[in-house]
């Protein structure tokens, strides 16, 4: 399976770009990253800017309303959300705007969905903030009825959060089957299994003995529900910083605070290409990059070069 690449645009903080700019330099970037080879651009679902990131009151461009304007700017790159929060939306109706943005989008729609994190923000839109088990029991459910409106023509689904009724969702989605699905977490018990149940894409973060811990998780619940290991594509963070030689490295290095910096050393795409071998060895096949760490089309052209050189 051909490695996949995302790149993620958790951030919309442009200093030297003016309000009426802003969604033009959002394009720029999708477009930079679309001919570098990035297979899928995502952004967050989120109604503030989130801590590492930024502080709150950093710009945050509602996912939906982008993805559909930059599904009519791009041509190729697949298009989702890292990830939706699922107490943010109805999931029939978040399953309509999906099928929507695989419409406009010519069949290139992803599902991102988790259990949501971000209090704050549901204090400050006054969403309800239930606590994290009927958060989960919320995602099965979402997940469910998601699935079953991509696939069947009058679903009808009868849970204890959420319900469906012959429900209609015309045009049906074009890529068959539906948008694929991607799920974030690595929890072992419930995520990981919703995973193994419903999901074309996992996200999982972490140390790599972690995450091989992780897979061995995974491939046992794809085990206990049937589905192939292989047909699910495990996708992680790729925490780099690309420059184009050393003395550029040393330059950049500089600029991140000392606590960062094991995290963040600068590397050319030739490095790159080195650190994340054990990834691929241990058993991923999909690297998502974010756009602060690559904030010109120039850096995302070397993500280009080191996308190149570990496709062969």
């Amino acid at each position: 399976m051909r490695l996949l690449f995302g790149f993620h645009m958790p951030s919309f903080t442009y200093p030297d770009t003016p309000p009426e700019r802003l969604f033009e330099r959002v394009v720029e970037q999708a477009l930079a990253a679309e001919a570098a080879g990035f297979d899928l651009l995502t952004v967050m679902d989120h109604f503030y800017q989130i801590p590492p990131i930024g502080p709150e009151e950093q710009p945050m461009l509602e996912a939906y309303t982008t993805l559909g304007a930059l599904a009519a700017r791009t041509s190729s790159i697949l298009l989702g959300t890292m990830v939706t929060g699922v107490t943010y939306r109805n999931p029939a109706l978040l399953a309509k705007a999906v099928t929507t943005l695989d419409t406009i989008s010519g069949g290139r729609a992803v599902l991102g969905l988790g259990a949501a994190w971000n209090e704050s923000e549901h204090h400050g839109y006054a969403f309800d903030f239930p606590p994290i088990r009927e958060r989960m029991d919320r995602l099965e459910e979402a997940l469910e009825i998601c699935h079953r409106m991509f696939t069947e023509e009058r679903p009808s689904f009868e849970g204890r959060y959420y319900q469906i009724h012959e429900a209609r969702n015309v045009p049906r989605p074009l890529q068959p089957g539906g948008p694929k699905i991607l799920v974030g977490g690595g929890g072992e018990r419930r995520t990981l299994r919703m995973v193994a149940r419903y999901a074309d894409i996992a996200n999982v973060n972490g140390p790599l003995d972690e995450l091989r811990h992780k897979l061995e998780v995974l491939d046992r619940h794809c085990e206990a529900e049937g589905r192939d290991p292989a047909t699910i594509r495990r996708t992680t963070a790729a925490p780099l910083v690309l420059v184009e030689d050393r003395a550029q490295a040393e330059r950049v290095l500089a600029t991140i605070p000392p606590e960062r910096q094991a995290q963040l050393a600068p590397v050319t795409p030739e490095e790159a290409a080195e650190r994340l071998a054990p990834y691929v060895e241990a058993g991923f096949d999909g690297f998502i990059f974010r756009n602060p760490t690559l904030p010109t089309p120039a850096v995302i052209g070397l993500a280009g070069r080191l996308i190149q050189l570990m496709r062969g």
